[in-house]
Parts: structure tokens; sequence; C-alpha cells
């Protein structure tokens, strides 16, 4: 099984983006879960969200303490929150970020998320454009995946956005 944290604000779409990487891998045949956790948070506070993935049925029900793979929506929260808490093996950091950043764990790819959600939505909501980093570094869910999802997901000049920042996100990111 595969899980992954995804650290965000309220607004930033972290649940949003945590649901439509488990859709892109239930479209691959694979098992999933997708989950939030927050309490009585507004847009702007801290917000984690969860994936499993996996071949086997997923009986685990409780938050993800130990991920294999972590996805910063907003590098502010580096300094707040200890995004690589837990975290096993060498898995992939994926960090919204203009410059490199080092972290204690795990390896990293960053991509100027806000930038590519600016320029093709028109609004800087990352999460699109995260999970086309994702998917890039780890191969664990295809472009083509995310794409269908998206198409799904969102409608109109929505979708064209939200799959233009996927496909960005997947030429631009880079491991630091």
């Amino acid at each position: 099984m595969i899980e992954i944290t995804f650290h965000g604000r309220g607004g930033q779409g972290a649940v949003t983006a945590a649901r439509l990487l488990a859709e892109a891998a239930f479209l691959e045949g694979k098992l999933c879960q997708a989950f939030p956790t927050f309490g009585a948070e507004r847009r702007g506070a801290p917000v984690r969200a969860f994936t499993r993935i996996s071949d086997a049925p997923i009986r685990v029900r409780s938050q993800v303490y130990c991920p294999d793979h972590v996805v910063v929506l907003d590098s502010s929260l580096l300094g707040v929150v200890d995004v690589c808490e837990g975290m096993k093996g060498n898995g992939w950091v994926v960090v919204n970020s203009k410059k490199p950043v080092s972290l204690p764990a795990g390896r990293v790819a960053i991509v100027d998320a806000t930038r590519i959600a600016v320029e093709t939505i028109g609004r800087p909501i990352v999460n699109t454009a995260m999970l086309g980093a994702f998917a890039k570094v780890t191969g664990l869910v295809s472009l083509d995946s995310l794409v269908r999802v998206v198409e799904r997901h969102f409608s109109g000049k929505g979708a064209v956005g939200n799959m233009n920042a996927l496909k960005a996100a997947y030429e631009e990111v880079k491991e630091v």
C-alpha cells in the first residue's frame, strides 16, 4: 500500500487533490481511499488530506502517520508543520516553490505551481498543478488518468485550465 499526505491551506484544494489522485488510481485498477483531516479551520489555515493506493483491500481507517510520499501545496507551511514527520524510506516530497528547499527526509522536487495555476486557471488554486508534478516524479498514476479525472470533475473553462495546469507542472517539475 502507498500512502500520501497532502499539506495545504484551506482553499488551496488539498482535499480535492487527494480525491482526484485516488480517482486516477481507481481508473488504473487500484483500490484507494481519500479523506481529509481538519477541525474548525477556515480559509488559509493548515489542512491535511490523505490518499491510500493499493492492489489489495485497504482495511486501515486511520489518518496516515507514516507516508510514502508528501505533497506540500504551500511552502510557507515548511516553517510551521513538520511535513516529513514519519515519512517512510526515500519517498518524494513535492513542494510548491520557486526555489530549492532543503528537507530532512525523502527526495525533494519543486514546481512553481502558484505561477502555473494563475497562468492556466486564473487563480492560485494549485491542486491540479501539484498532481501533475507528483505524477511525473513518482510514476504512481499516469498523466492520462489524471486528465480523465479532471475532465470528469471540472467543466468548461475550468476543465481546460486545470488540464493545462496538470500538463505544465508535469513538464516543469524539478528534482532538487
